[in-house]
């Protein structure tokens, strides 16, 4: 069945919120945090912090995509099969979002996997192997609001050329979380008998996390 689009939300990362207690880890792939009426939402960012034993390190430090969210736990995607963690006074800090306002079209274009040729003396054609995959770039297009804190925060981030977390929020409460550099930021665009308009474009840097 088809997903309806309205309503969809786009946010930007501009800083982070108060640290969340965590009191239990379930060591597995994902793993499992405990942390008592959290308020976490699938698809958020945290920070883990605080984790001792042998392996903490492969928790400690770390920042990780929220998801299968309950009142009072979440999984983050790191695999902690046969480590020794101990998460009872460890923290999640997550990322705070800023929803860019009065967006009506997002359009990732896909990207696409490097391609390696693998061709030598002795092929009969041409052949090739897939290398990492570039997950490309999303462009978006919003009426033009100039005190809105998201698109003021798009044009800082463009003008610092610093990596920032995003965050898509579907109408089936899915999600896309990723980071990424502001390549361009146009507009106000004015039109006759039309609304001041504007658009943005931003190159994601990883992988795209889906939850």
């Amino acid at each position: 069945m088809a997903i309806a689009a309205q309503g969809t939300k786009v946010e930007i990362g501009t800083g982070t919120g108060t640290a969340k207690s965590v009191t239990a880890i379930a060591l597995g792939n994902p793993t499992i945090l405990t942390s008592a009426a959290h308020t976490l939402a699938n698809g958020d960012v945290v920070t883990l912090g605080e984790f001792t034993g042998d392996d903490a390190a492969t928790l400690n430090t770390k920042a990780c995509v929220v998801k299968n969210v309950t009142n009072n736990t979440f999984a983050v995607d790191i695999d902690t099969t046969g480590k020794t963690i101990v998460g009872t006074a460890a923290t999640a800090t997550p990322v705070s979002w800023t929803e860019i306002k009065e967006v009506y079209d997002v359009n990732p274009d896909g990207g696409e996997s490097n391609e390696i040729d693998t061709t030598h003396l002795r092929s009969t054609a041409k052949e090739f192997m897939t290398g990492l995959k570039d997950w490309g770039s999303i462009s978006m297009d919003m009426a033009w609001l100039f005190d809105d804190a998201g698109q003021l925060a798009l044009l800082e981030a463009q003008a610092a050329a610093s990596k920032k977390d995003f965050k898509i929020t579907y109408t089936n409460s899915k999600t896309a979380t990723f980071k990424g550099y502001v390549k361009n930021v146009s507009g106000p665009t004015a039109s006759v008998d039309d609304k001041l308009t504007g658009a943005a474009s931003i190159k994601i840097s990883g992988v795209v996390t889906f939850a």
